[in-house]
Parts: C-alpha cells; structure tokens; sequence
C-alpha cells in the first residue's frame, strides 16, 4: 500500500467521481483509475460501486476510509510536529471558535501572540458549540476557544480564561431603553430574539429566565448574530448576548443595557485534548491563552463590578 494510492482513494471517495478527483490531483483520470485497482487488489476488496460515471463506497470501502482518514491526519501532525520542533515560532496554529467570539476575542488574541511570534501561521476554523468539541475529541484540531467551557467532556481538558456577562440588546425605543441597566425579570412580557433550541446562548438566556420564574416569549429565531441583531434593530423584540459578542458600535437603532442579575454569565475558554501531546506551537499559544487571559478583552474588576 503506497502513500500515492490512499490519497487517490481518499480523495475519489470524497468526491464520488475518478475524473473529478483526476482534476483536483493534477494527474490523468487513468492513473487515478490504476491505482484504485492495485488498492483494491491488495486489499482482497472492492472499496467503490461503480454507477455510471459516479462511485460510491461500500460498505467496507466507508470503514477503510475512516482509517485511511485518521493515517493521514497522524502523518500530517508528525510532520507539523517535526517543523515545529526545530523552530516552534515558525509553526502553525489550528484554532476553532463559535461565532460570538469571532468579532472581538479572536481577532484580539491573534494580534497580541503575532507581536511575539510573528512568524507563526493560523488557521482559523467557526463551528458550533458541539462542532468545536467534536473536532478537538477527533483531532480535527487540537485547540477551540469557546464559552461555556464543557467541565465534564470526555478527552477534554478546559481552561477557563475569563467570566464573561451577558447584556440585553433592546429596540431603542423600549420603554427601558433610557436606563442604565435592566433586570431581566423586567422583560419577562417582552418578545425575545433568541438562537434556535440547542444552541448554548439560547440555552443560557432560558435556564436564567427559568430561574426568575418565567419563560421568555421567543417570537423569532436566528442562528446568525448579525440576523439577530437586525431583528432586534427592526423592532421586533429584544435579545440577550455575551458582552463580547455584541460589540463595540452599535447603531442608534439599538441600546445596549447590562444585565443586573449576577447569574446570567459564561465562563470563556479553551479546550485542548487529554490523550494527545499539543505540537510545539499550539503548546506555546496555549501557555500564551493562560498567561495572557486579562488582556483579551476582559473588563477589570473595578469595571465589572461584583459577578
């Protein structure tokens, strides 16, 4: 079995078709062909259906390509791991983050580790709460910055790197607009702008609503933050959102009040995996995450007031 041949089969099987997977090699539909034979012949299996000019696995094919997948990232991490180890700050740095920390926070940490390391490269990867977990558990990535932190996944370890307070985002002409702050016990007859069931944010805003002994009136549902704010700047109900995910400028349209109740919050953060060693550069922007945490946006303490 040839390095060569596995990334023909992995690529054939992604995209369900020998001439497409030729194009995307560089290389001749046949020699694609060829060596997806002589993989199959070693193999003692037939890995695709042929339907026409499409293929598809079988099922052992499925089975091969989720080993073959795992190789290669084991391969692409001993490599990364090789480079960084004879020059650290010149790596490579994988990270995942949900979209509420996408404007502020990763830009900002970004920033504030490339004045050490400049040389360091980033890929920079936005998923869901559930995708960022899973990608770290699977060595997608080795690394995601998010709020909450899970405290009791599996193959997980959680930073916890600061205490975030959630504000209510209202039309500015609610009624409570011209206050310094609100209880959210006082928006419980008002109409919500709130993330679909299963995101955290939403499950957050209900669990503290719950707590106070009512449930929010969600009118409409978004699970993009600008989609939500421009609900809310039309006039069409009030949110609740992290401080960082809000934003700095925020248009007339719109007023932004903090929340007087101290339960509603999240811990942000960063997960790592527990049954694998960070390659060098990801261990060194993780150390930099610990160090550094107060400057990433983090009012201080006078500023905060009490949690």
């Amino acid at each position: 079995m040839e390095l060569r041949q596995i990334q023909y089969f992995i690529e054939v099987a992604k995209l369900e078709h020998v001439t497409e997977a030729s194009y995307v090699l560089h290389v001749s539909q046949s020699a694609v062909s060829r060596q997806i034979f002589k993989l199959e012949s070693e193999l003692g299996v037939d890995l695709f259906i042929h339907e026409g000019r499409k293929v598809r696995l079988t099922p052992i094919g499925r089975l091969f390509l989720a080993h073959m997948e795992h190789l290669m990232k084991v391969m692409e991490n001993a490599q990364q791991e090789i480079s960084e180890f004879l020059d650290p700050e010149q790596g490579m740095v994988r990270i995942g983050f949900p979209s509420s920390l996408a404007a502020q926070m990763i830009p900002k940490v970004v920033s504030a580790f490339r004045e050490q390391y400049p040389k360091v490269l980033f890929q920079l990867q936005h998923g869901s709460y559930k995708e960022l977990i899973e990608w770290v558990v699977k060595g997608d990535m080795n690394l995601a910055i998010m709020g909450p932190v899970p405290l009791h996944e599996a193959h997980i370890k959680s930073e916890v790197l600061f205490q975030e307070k959630f504000t209510a985002l209202l039309p500015s002409s609610h009624k409570l607009a011209g206050q310094s702050s609100v209880k959210l016990s006082e928006l419980k007859d008002d109409l919500f702008v709130l993330f679909p069931e299963g995101f955290v944010l939403r499950e957050i805003v209900v669990n503290a609503c719950a707590n106070l002994g009512f449930k929010p009136k969600v009118t409409f549902e978004g699970d993009d933050l600008d989609a939500i704010k421009g609900l809310v700047a039309a006039g069409l109900g009030l949110t609740v959102l992290p401080e960082i995910a809000i934003g700095e400028h925020i248009p007339s349209s719109m007023v932004s009040l903090p929340i007087a109740e101290s339960n509603v919050t999240r811990d942000v953060g960063v997960i790592i995996p527990t049954n694998r060693e960070l390659p060098p550069t990801e261990k060194l922007f993780y150390d930099f995450l610990k160090d550094m945490s107060p400057m990433f946006g983090m009012p201080n303490e006078e500023e905060a007031g009490p949690l």
